[in-house]
């Protein structure tokens, strides 16, 4: 099952009492970004982490200004080091793909690390990934696990999903399915389609829930419909076989279609073998 990695966060912080950065988002919202760009470097400038941070966001998204991820780096830098843990957080995406600066996975964790601490979940969900994968870190399940719990307690629904990877497979918990339907649960609940995905696959199968053949069409379905390529596939199967849905060949090769479109293989060989049948 894969993990996945959380990127960059697009959202302006909202709430603060400076009227340069209030200025700024509300231009922003109007779609007057050029003069969002200009007050918020104002308040970059006279040293507010909030306005680096937005502005930041800004050169990435390529809105006002042209896009320059090297400037957008600069501009988290500055963030990260008046306190703005959005700002680390962003600084190690950058750093975890080369973007804007050297690929440094050791320098993202450290960045992450620091947004963790802040209490950034998808900072610490982020840096489990690391731990998860030995990027820049030693390989350590354990942690990794510590690190999606902080982050899943904290919201991230990512953290709540690769936390209930690791206890499918057993990796630094204890094997324990009914615990891993329960992360994939609060996951897709948040809207986390391999969550969604997961979930579907447990009550398929029985995993740690009573099988529910029905259960598990509504859960590929809701997975699919969020463009997850395995949520497609396995609705296909599930109309391919009649398993929780009347047998329907038309509506399989649908699916699988839709699997295809979405990069899966196996959704496209499914796809062509029903349609040289005919359907």
């Amino acid at each position: 099952m894969k993990r996945i990695l959380v990127l960059l966060v697009v959202l302006f912080s909202i709430g603060f009492s400076k009227d340069l950065i209030e200025s700024g988002i509300e231009a922003y919202e109007k779609g007057d970004y050029q003069k969002a760009v200009e007050l918020l470097k104002k308040a970059c400038d006279s040293g507010e982490a909030m306005g680096c941070y937005n502005l930041g966001l800004l050169y990435v998204k390529g809105q006002g200004v042209k896009q320059d991820y090297q400037k957008a780096a600069q501009l988290y830098q500055k963030a990260c080091d008046g306190g703005n843990d959005a700002g680390c957080y962003n600084l190690g995406v950058l750093y975890v793909n080369g973007l804007g600066v050297k690929q440094d996975y050791q320098k993202a964790g450290q960045l992450y690390q620091k947004a963790c601490d802040s209490g950034n979940a998808e900072g610490c969900s982020n840096l489990g990934l690391l731990y998860d994968n030995g990027l820049g870190v030693k390989q350590d399940y354990q942690k990794a696990g510590q690190l999606y719990q902080k982050a899943c307690d904290g919201g991230n629904d990512a953290g709540c999903y690769n936390l209930g990877v690791l206890y499918v497979n057993g990796l630094g918990v204890k094997q324990d399915y009914q615990k891993a339907v329960k992360l994939f649960k609060k996951a897709c609940d948040s809207g986390n389609a391999y969550g969604c995905y997961n979930l579907g696959v447990s009550h398929n199968n029985g995993l740690g829930v009573k099988q529910d053949y029905q259960k598990a069409v509504k859960l590929f379905k809701k997975a699919c419909d969020s463009g997850n390529a395995n949520g497609c596939y396995n609705l296909g199967v599930s109309y391919n076989n009649g398993r929780g849905v009347k047998q329907d060949f038309y509506t399989a090769k649908q699916y699988y279609g839709n699997a295809c479109d979405l990069g899966l293989q196996l959704g496209c060989d499914n796809y062509r073998k029903l349609n040289e049948k005919g359907y």
